[in-house]
């Protein structure tokens, strides 16, 4: 299945890219929001990140005729700031991120991300870190697994699974995709799997959030994004999942707010500390019409942009 990149045209629209600027994508997959970046630049650059090296090594023939402009970087993007700083980097004027799983590595069988394919558990962005998911299923106590379920996954039923997966892998280790289906739908209420929608969805998903420790990094790469940016630098992020989304959102709302004053005090307006940014979007954008029709991925897209409007100066 070809890849199509979510909310393409509205994020490097909102980016407002300077033909002069330096800007990073924190999550290049296969190149399609770095590609549209790169052809609004001259002499400006771009620094994109990527955890799985297959990606990287797609992306590299994807943008082969703007090798010029843009630096492949083998990193998590929390990592960010110290892998630019290496490359004497000290501020950007955009940054960009479209989290969660690609749909490459989804429609990989291999990957082991999807109910849809029968394979060894991995769900490992990075392939060459030793967590996967394997061992989170069949090594994790009952109560850690219900609190991941709960966490990352909104399983209402987490406690019930956690303890099924407990129960199976004590007779033999769960080791491929379908076996973790099969458990999962052992342990769940007949009337749950009557619904619409795959029962193992929260679970996968859960467990692929811990093995990448993907809320974690979304909260240290996106300081660090807001940070470095320059006067004037934006910084957007595509989410596709609530968790993600009230991370973002709550980071650009703390990031856009003035500094509380005591009412009391008999400061003017123009003695108030002002907020150093602003938000672009008020509401998340989502795709439109034509997109949801053509893309299954962007039904749960949302893409928020913030501005720095003072402070750190261009660099």
């Amino acid at each position: 299945m070809e890849h199509k990149s979510v909310l393409l045209h509205e994020t490097i629209d909102l980016l407002d890219v300077k033909p002069d600027g330096i800007y990073v994508d924190g999550t290049l997959g296969r190149g399609g929001h770095a590609k549209l970046l790169i052809s609004k630049l001259t002499t400006g650059h771009l620094y994109a990140f990527d955890k799985d090296e297959q990606a990287l090594r797609e992306s590299e023939v994807n943008l082969s005729g703007c090798a010029d402009r843009v630096t492949l970087i083998h990193n998590d993007f929390r990592s960010a700031g110290e892998e630019l700083r290496k490359r004497g980097i000290e501020s950007v004027d955009g940054f960009m991120m479209d989290l969660g799983v690609s749909s490459p590595q989804f429609d990989d069988p291999q990957r082991g991300f999807s109910y849809r394919f029968d394979a060894r558990l991995d769900m490992r962005m990075n392939r060459e870190q030793k967590l996967d998911a394997y061992e989170v299923v069949n090594t994790y106590p009952a109560a850690e697994l219900t609190r991941i379920l709960r966490e990352y996954g909104e399983e209402r039923y987490a406690s019930l699974i956690a303890n099924a997966i407990v129960k199976n892998r004590a007779v033999k280790p769960i080791e491929t995709t379908f076996e973790l289906t099969d458990v999962i739908r052992q342990a769940l209420p007949e009337k749950e799997l009557r619904k619409k929608g795959h029962p193992a969805k929260k679970t996968f998903q859960a467990i692929r959030i811990e093995v990448n420790d993907e809320l974690g990094a979304l909260k240290q790469g996106l300081v660090q994004a807001l940070e470095m940016l320059n006067e004037g630098g934006r910084c957007a992020v595509i989410t596709f999942h609530s968790l993600e989304d009230r991370i973002v959102k709550n980071t650009f709302k703390e990031y856009s707010s003035a500094p509380f004053v005591e009412p009391k005090l008999p400061l003017t307006a123009s003695q108030m500390e002002q907020a150093s940014f602003h938000l672009v979007t008020k509401k998340p954008v989502i795709a439109g019409d034509e997109e949801l029709e053509t893309n299954n991925r962007s039904h749960s897209a949302k893409l928020r942009v913030i501005e720095r409007t003072r402070g750190k100066n261009h660099g």
